[in-house]
């Protein structure tokens, strides 16, 4: 697998402070993470009670994603940015279930994530499940280690799940997804995810000033910010919405969340 040493990535992982990819795997119940993220997490759930169901609804949205990608569009090429810590089902196994020679990379720049990868993204023998250490914020980079492993002639789905929330317009937001989008074959697809303070906006400012506190830092985008990511590309019905309310016909094991609102847009895009 690309990218090893997990051994010394287990050593680089700060434990004395919070990292918003392990607060996100305790709120979904995981275990890869430290109690300076559970106390940001029990921190931020006291706030909004509603963040460990935008968690998995999250988790849903990607999945539901990749059915439509894999099914409906025949996409057979995932780079996934941002992956995050592994948690099953992970994306190359929703893929690989319909096709098995479905190839995924999962780019994260994390530690945590690489210590963890190697033993839990283990895809099928016709496919590939690689992970590749990388930060987003250098696209060009992430393009080339993935062109040794992906033909970029071909149809390519871009998967940035909840990651776009952590990088500001100021620092190349929209120019990074232009970048990576800019780079892909016609017919590839933009899957994205991202927090907004449309629906809460009182319980999203104060989770924001949570996370800041604990050395976060988030943008909460609105509906046509986050459309305009999506610019260039032809949206794939029902547009840009709550991850709750996209596609729910392509829900497979879900629970109910119960009611209230979930404060993250999604969408799936394809490019001409």
């Amino acid at each position: 697998m690309t990218g090893s040493g997990a051994g010394a990535a287990v050593r680089r992982i700060d434990t004395t402070r919070p990292h918003p990819a392990r607060v996100y795997d305790w709120f979904l119940g995981g275990k890869d993470n430290y109690p300076v993220d559970e106390e940001l997490g029990r921190r931020i759930t006291s706030i909004d009670a509603g963040a460990p169901r935008a968690a998995r609804s999250n988790r849903w949205f990607m999945q539901r994603a990749t059915r439509l990608l894999v099914r409906e569009l025949g996409i057979r090429q995932f780079l996934d940015i941002g992956s995050g810590i592994p948690t099953e089902p992970n994306l190359h196994q929703i893929a690989q279930s319909t096709a098995p020679e479905a190839r995924v990379v999962y780019v994260d720049n994390d530690p945590i994530v690489l210590a963890h990868a190697g033993a839990l993204l283990r895809g099928t023998p016709e496919g590939l499940t690689e992970y590749l250490q990388a930060d987003a914020r250098e696209p060009r980079t992430i393009l080339d280690q993935a062109a040794r492993l992906l033909d970029l002639d071909r149809p390519v789905a871009l998967s940035l799940i909840a990651l776009m929330h952590f990088v500001a317009d100021a620092d190349g937001a929209y120019e990074m997804v232009e970048t990576l989008v800019g780079a892909l074959a016609p017919g590839s697809c933009l899957v994205l995810s991202a927090m907004t303070a449309d629906l809460e906006p009182e319980n999203v400012r104060r989770g924001i000033a949570a996370y800041a506190a604990g050395g976060v830092t988030l943008v909460a985008r609105t509906q046509d910010e986050v459309a305009r990511f999506f610019e260039g590309l032809d949206l794939v019905e029902p547009g840009v919405v709550s991850v709750a309310d996209w596609r729910p016909e392509l829900a497979e094991g879900e629970s109910d969340l119960g009611p209230g609102p979930i404060s993250l847009y999604g969408a799936v895009g394809v490019k001409r």
